[in-house]
């Protein structure tokens, strides 16, 4: 249904989902996790940027079908996240990535299992 390279992106999102699952609960909570600046905050923002990529990367291959199963918003706003974490990345809010960590990023990852039950 789905072809082999955007399956594989697919999957890399999935990754990228667990590795920051995993950080959080290492550190007992998300926010305890983002207060470690030096390893922790920084691993969870680059892949968060990672996430944004095989967005984007979906986005410019056409692939339309497989993105038809994420909210527009998700799409958008990981590329827009990607944006402040590139260009004001001591400004990030923090409390906007809790959010993301949290509320969107299960739902993204919903979505993930569905696809894959369908390739």
């Amino acid at each position: 249904m789905y072809n082999e390279r955007s399956i594989d992106r697919i999957q890399i999102i999935k990754k990228k989902i667990t590795f920051i699952q995993n950080i959080v609960r290492e550190h007992g909570s998300v926010i305890r996790a983002l207060e470690d600046e030096e390893n922790s905050r920084a691993s969870i923002l680059m892949h968060l940027t990672s996430i944004a990529e095989q967005f984007d990367k979906l986005l410019h291959a056409g692939e339309l079908e497989i993105l038809s199963h994420f909210e527009k918003q998700d799409i958008k706003g990981s590329y827009d996240l990607r944006n402040f974490i590139a260009h004001d990345y001591e400004g990030i809010d923090l409390h906007v990535i809790e959010k993301v960590i949290t509320e969107r990023l299960p739902i993204i990852n919903e979505a993930i299992k569905t696809i894959l039950k369908q390739a």
